[in-house]
């Protein structure tokens, strides 16, 4: 059996590359770390009982070439919840062609603060995802990071001091000026400062390289991966920004309180 990340994270239909045992009784079975909805908080689930073969003949050491298997999870704290999913097994990858519950399509509330309107994009690329519609997932985030690059782009000097804050005010303007997304890409991702560039990444680039590749230039494997990228960097550029403005305006708030002290202290 792959690995934990294919079992929390990968969408139905989507390949996942692996030498796969020749028989079900040589699998491995991962905990994993997932939401139980009667805990209400995210805990860790260890797999049942056997694998059990959809085709119905029931024996562990039986081939896996060609089978479905049902992998039956459940919630280590209460004991109650369970997730289920259903594998298919060739020799060189497995994929997931059930999952219940489904594939989780909700939504940060600071994303759909600013995403607005846009939410609606967000959750049908997240649906197509879901079924590896790639293209279409990659159409639609596509699209956000079209309509929303300029408030985006807005909210960065919230985040920045002195002469950098400068520096990108300046290249701000000229963004203004051009209505091509990744020509603004390209004119200030270099100036983000480091709290949204983390080990030296630059979101902006990622999000600029991947936007150049074209809607259609590559298959729909390849786009579901693209698709990934473009909502896991636009994800963390939103979530990092809204978390350095309220930090902020704490630290303000903060650092006002204790001045109004000490000046009452000292009179």
């Amino acid at each position: 059996m792959p690995n934990r990340e294919f079992l929390e994270t990968y969408p139905l239909y989507r390949k996942f590359t692996m030498k796969v045992p020749s028989t079900v009784d040589k699998l491995p079975k991962p905990a994993i770390h997932m939401d139980c909805l009667v805990c209400k908080s995210a805990q860790t689930f260890n797999v049942l009982d056997e694998y059990h073969r959809t085709s119905g003949l029931e024996y562990t050491n039986a081939a896996t070439q060609g089978e479905v298997l049902r992998i039956v999870y459940a919630c280590t704290s209460c004991g109650e919840f369970g997730r289920y999913f259903f594998v298919k097994l060739d020799s060189e990858y497995v994929m997931k062609v059930g999952q219940d519950p489904p594939w989780d399509i909700s939504v940060d509330r600071a994303l759909q603060q600013l995403l607005g309107k846009r939410v609606s994009y967000y959750k049908k690329g997240l649906i197509c995802e879901s079924q590896s519609y790639g293209i279409g997932a990659f159409g639609y985030y596509r699209r956000i990071v079209e309509e929303i690059i300029d408030e985006l782009l807005e909210h960065v000097p919230d985040v920045m001091t002195g002469e950098d804050r400068q520096k990108y005010l300046e290249g701000l303007e000229l963004v203004k000026q051009t209505k091509v997304t990744e020509q603004k890409i390209q004119l200030v991702k270099d100036l983000l400062p480091p709290i949204l560039r983390p080990e030296g990444l630059n979101p902006l680039s990622i999000l600029h390289d991947v936007l150049s590749e074209g809607l259609h230039a590559d298959s729909d494997d390849r786009c579901i991966e693209l698709a990934m990228q473009v909502r896991e960097v636009l994800v963390f550029l939103v979530n990092q920004i809204e978390q350095s403005k309220v930090a902020g305006k704490n630290f303000t708030e903060n650092m006002r309180r204790l001045l109004d002290r000490k000046r009452k202290t000292a009179a």
